[in-house]
């Protein structure tokens, strides 16, 4: 077993996984962005209007194949092997970035297109399976530091894939360096997935369901069944919803207000996911190696706790010449913004990758790669609304930092109904504030108590404080027996009820 996240990469059953995914987020992002550049700045280089319209249908394009195909392919994850599941897509993605050698090199606007929605289809069958191999592959102690991997190889590709996408396409022969680029991680990636672990199937007798329109609204029904993994699922939705808005603006949110060049788009989003990476990473630091879901409305808070400040630190708008990164920076407000983009992704991977885990951890197993392709297709239906509403709120005159001030206070009161109808994600974010600022608590032996199975622990009883502290270390769900005039004391009621204590009393008063 891995002592920490960091040695899941010395192991065959995680690191040829990490790469194979780590890859396949890369390779996706450069022919993106690619494309975008290409279009943009070369073949439509003097026309406005269809370059809004392919950038667009791109955005559309490569969507789209979530809503369809992720019910599909949550099936199909769950029927087969994953390994060979997972071998089978990156084959299938060799096959497609050729074709896309063919598409840079005849300048075809509709064919790359056309194979952007092949990348998302490619995309949207590697989903599912991406996040329900895990808990196959790696224990209980290791789920959260694994997806906190996952979740920061994936911010960081999509970085690095942005910028090499647009520096690869810009020069000399740019359209066949990047097809050459693609295809040999392609190739490289198809590699590191011939080495990734058996991961048999629970359900290999199960019966396909081809119609993608009932597969898609039969899983979200599955879904809907568990009321916390769905309820988490909407989570995660809401936070892409959240963070696509946000990334949307970026760009003509540096120009318009901070009146910063390209240099200062790539340093506003380069923050963003470094914050998004050392947040994922201090996940498991923080949650003592559990999938400790009191994170997530920690890191709601700083979602919308900084959000706010983005909105009031970049209010201004700029007129004159667009400045390069080192001239920004020398200007009011930088670094405060610079810190704001930043701490948004610290306390954005302090929310997504508890939600991650614990979709997977509370997941039927029989299941769990039909509950991803649900999380998948409501992410993608989330991320279309949000750029609805983007483009309405925005065309009726509301600015970039006023749409800031209004996603903070949505994101606010979406985490508020996300508790309330999920009062354990509260109760853990107070027993996790007490392990962590008010009582400094030392442990040995919890490896003793067992995962899952029938298990009496019989404590000490020092101070009303101690369930609290006993449910914060142990590496499961505890039930407490309390005396029952202490279970009706007001407000502490409804953390007793939350957890699910039993109230007691003695022979002579019941």
């Amino acid at each position: 077993m891995a002592h920490n996240q960091f040695e899941l990469l010395k192991t065959r059953r995680y690191f040829p996984f990490f790469i194979t995914q780590f890859l396949g987020a890369f390779n996706d992002n450069i022919f993106k962005n690619a494309i975008i550049v290409l279009v943009t700045f070369q073949i439509l280089v003097n026309d406005k209007d269809a370059i809004n319209f392919w950038v667009n249908v791109a955005s559309g394009v490569f969507i789209l194949p979530f809503f369809l195909f992720s019910g599909i392919a949550g099936q199909l994850a769950d029927k087969y092997d994953k390994a060979l599941f997972i071998k089978k897509v990156k084959i299938v993605e060799i096959l497609i970035m050729l074709l896309a050698g063919i598409a840079f090199y005849v300048e075809s606007i509709p064919l790359l297109v056309g194979i952007l929605f092949l990348m998302g289809t490619q995309s949207a069958f590697f989903g599912p399976v991406k996040y329900a191999i895990l808990p196959q592959h790696l224990n209980s102690h290791e789920l959260l530091g694994g997806n906190a991997l996952v979740e920061t190889g994936t911010f960081v590709a999509i970085l690095l894939g942005t910028i090499a996408g647009g520096l690869l396409i810009g020069l000399d022969h740019g359209k066949i360096i990047v097809s050459f680029t693609l295809i040999v991680i392609a190739f490289a990636g198809y590699w590191s997935s011939r080495k990734i672990p058996e991961a048999k199937s629970e359900v290999p007798d199960m019966k396909m369901n081809w119609n993608i329109f009932s597969e898609t609204i039969q899983v979200i029904k599955q879904a809907h069944q568990n009321k916390v993994v769905f309820l988490s699922i909407i989570a995660v939705s809401w936070f892409w919803f959240y963070g696509a808005i946000i990334l949307a603006q970026v760009p003509n949110f540096t120009r318009v207000h901070l009146g910063g060049n390209n240099q200062v788009f790539t340093l506003m989003l380069s923050t963003f996911s470094i914050g998004i990476a050392i947040g994922s990473l201090l996940c498991e630091k923080l949650s003592g190696r559990r999938v400790e879901i009191g994170l997530i409305p920690f890191g709601a808070i700083g979602l919308t706790v900084f959000a706010l400040d983005l909105s009031f630190s970049g209010s201004a708008v700029h007129y004159g010449e667009l400045q390069g990164w080192l001239a920004w920076l020398e200007t009011d407000n930088s670094y405060r913004i610079i810190i704001d983009m930043m701490l948004i992704g610290v306390f954005g991977g302090f929310y997504i990758v508890p939600l991650y885990a614990l979709i997977q951890q509370r997941s039927d197993e029989k299941i769990r790669a039909r509950m991803i392709a649900a999380n998948n297709i409501l992410n993608a239906g989330f991320i279309v609304v949000s750029a609805i509403m983007a483009i309405l709120l925005l065309g009726q005159g509301i600015s970039i930092p006023q749409l800031f001030l209004i996603i903070a206070i949505l994101n606010a009161l979406v985490v508020l109904y996300i508790i309330k109808r999920v009062p354990e994600f509260l109760m853990r974010f107070i027993i996790w504030m007490l392990l962590h600022t008010m009582y400094r608590v030392k442990h040995k032996g919890l490896e003793n108590i067992p995962v899952d199975g029938a298990a009496v622990l019989v404590c000490n009883h020092v101070s009303f404080v101690d369930p609290l502290i006993i449910a914060g270390f142990a590496n499961r769900p505890v039930r407490f027996v309390m005396d029952h005039q202490i279970f009706k004391i007001p407000v502490l009621n409804f953390i007793f009820r939350t957890a699910k204590a039993i109230p007691i009393a003695p022979e002579k008063e019941d």
